[in-house]
């Protein structure tokens, strides 16, 4: 009797990228990684990635999302090409952040809301820097993500941060009190830091020096630096 041999099952390919921009402008970009950078700090028990493809199906490679920015928690930190949910012990990503731009559109966000409720999102923030507005979506007691006011600011109960609208734009400032700062000021701050330690390192250098001058100098004299002296005022041979 002959056997039929069963067809070879090709394996599934997951893309790292589907095409698209990051970012329409500079604007947009620069939140992107603003958020992305300090909620990556400020979070050491979440993965925190920005523009990563999202892929909750095992076997389904269309079914994505590319958040402008994500975050699981629990979720090691680390290098990925994707975040493939059946890779992360099953977990969807808890808060995802998008930046919006004036290309995107509302019927966009409406799908954009409707992807995420049904594969788990707990959190939905959405950050428009052109028109200074903030949205958020909260998963229910019913499961749904239901908008939160933000007239007054917004509190991400997940996050800790605090989102407070200004004149023109948006104050994000974590649970330690401390603002969100752009790349640019992180390492404006870094270089400043290193210059304080710098000079501090050349002030204790010099110091050094001083007092291994002094040192030869007594020493010339037919003094011990640090030899116990007499009454007279003498040091001890």
């Amino acid at each position: 009797m002959s056997v039929v041999a069963k067809p070879a099952i090709s394996k599934v390919k997951y893309p790292s990228s589907d095409g698209e921009r990051m970012s329409e402008n500079t604007l947009q970009y620069e939140w992107i990684v603003t958020i992305r950078e300090n909620l990556d700090l400020l979070l050491p028990e979440a993965f925190v990635a920005g523009d990563l493809l999202w892929y909750p199906v095992e076997g389904d490679n269309r079914t994505r999302r590319a958040p402008d920015v994500l975050v699981a928690f629990g979720r090691p930190k680390g290098h990925r090409s994707s975040y493939m949910q059946w890779q992360e012990a099953g977990q969807a990503p808890d808060v995802v952040i998008e930046v919006w731009s004036p290309g995107n559109t509302y019927a966009e966000l409406m799908r954009k809301l409707k992807w995420y409720d049904r594969h788990g999102v707990r959190e939905f923030i959405m950050w428009d820097p052109d028109r200074v507005d903030l949205i958020a979506w909260q998963r229910s007691d019913a499961g749904d993500l239901d908008v939160v006011s933000t007239v007054d600011g917004y509190e991400s109960p997940y996050l800790g941060c605090t989102f407070t609208l200004t004149d023109d734009s948006l104050e994000v400032v974590g649970p330690d009190g401390v603002r969100f700062r752009t790349v640019a000021e992180m390492d404006a701050d870094r270089r400043a830091a290193e210059a304080r330690a710098d000079a501090a390192d050349l002030k204790a250098r010099a110091a050094e020096a001083r007092a291994a001058r002094l040192e030869a100098l007594l020493r010339a004299h037919g003094i011990e630096p640090g030899a116990p002296s007499d009454a007279s005022g003498a040091t001890s041979p």
